[in-house]
């Protein structure tokens, strides 16, 4: 039987993107392949599973790690009324094996780093919904800022929309984001993605001035859909 390491398991709201204020659960997986300057997650694996059983209560119980596929239903599945269930992480892609053999009945939303095409392959037509983020170098721990760029574009293509899957791109965007680092990429996959979220930094001594991200948001709509969108649940304070 399947497993993986999960760091958290819960039920809240989308605050990110063209979906916020959907209701979801979220299984947030441990592990990640980049290391982001601005990451306020922690994604190293943990012996136990945070199992908020009633949404919004602040109350966590204990599961076990690793958590097998049957295990992770059970857990989803004791949520109602809920638009999709939120792959996250870490990276929810290094955890393909386990998301390939998932089947609880609800649309599945993932919120990957696009940088690991040869999972995202296996397991493309599991995904009703696709957050693909961009993340601009030097973020990335990836030597290869050609490869980097390379595998984006490509899991771009594999998890690209189609009638049965939405597929859009959020980029974190700092005061040290360059447009022409965004223009090439967001160039190479506007055809697979309906909408291009920007998304200002939530640290504040990192964040870009107003004039700026509407600018930036401008020579983005030649190519794409270009939307703002802060992290709204940080708004409020849930999970």
């Amino acid at each position: 039987m399947m497993h993986a390491s999960v760091s958290e398991v819960f039920c809240s709201v989308q605050g990110e993107g063209p979906y916020v204020g959907r209701r979801q659960a979220f299984v947030r997986f441990t592990g990640c392949n980049l290391k982001c300057n601005y990451c306020d997650t922690h994604v190293g694996v943990t012996n136990v599973c945070n199992f908020e059983k009633i949404p919004g209560s602040g109350v966590f119980q204990k599961v076990d790690n690793p958590i097998t596929s049957e295990r992770l239903k059970e857990l989803v599945c004791s949520y109602s009324g809920l638009h999709s269930v939120s792959l996250t992480g870490g990276e929810p892609l290094l955890h393909a094996d386990i998301i390939s053999s998932l089947d609880i009945g609800i649309p599945l939303y993932l919120e990957s780093n696009m940088t690991l095409p040869n999972m995202a392959r296996k397991i493309k037509d599991r995904f009703s919904y696709v957050s693909g983020d961009v993340k601009i170098l030097p973020y990335s721990l990836l030597e290869e800022p050609d490869l980097h760029l390379e595998n984006t574009i490509e899991c771009f293509r594999v998890l690209r929309t189609t009638k049965h899957r939405d597929c859009f791109c959020k980029i974190v965007v700092t005061k040290d984001t360059q447009i022409d680092d965004i223009e090439g990429v967001i160039g190479a996959i506007s055809g697979y993605i309906s909408c291009l979220i920007l998304q200002p930094v939530t640290q504040k001594n990192m964040q870009p001035e107003t004039g700026y991200l509407l600018s930036m948001q401008q020579s983005l709509l030649d190519h794409v859909d270009t939307r703002i969108i802060p992290q709204t649940h940080k708004m409020w304070g849930c999970l």
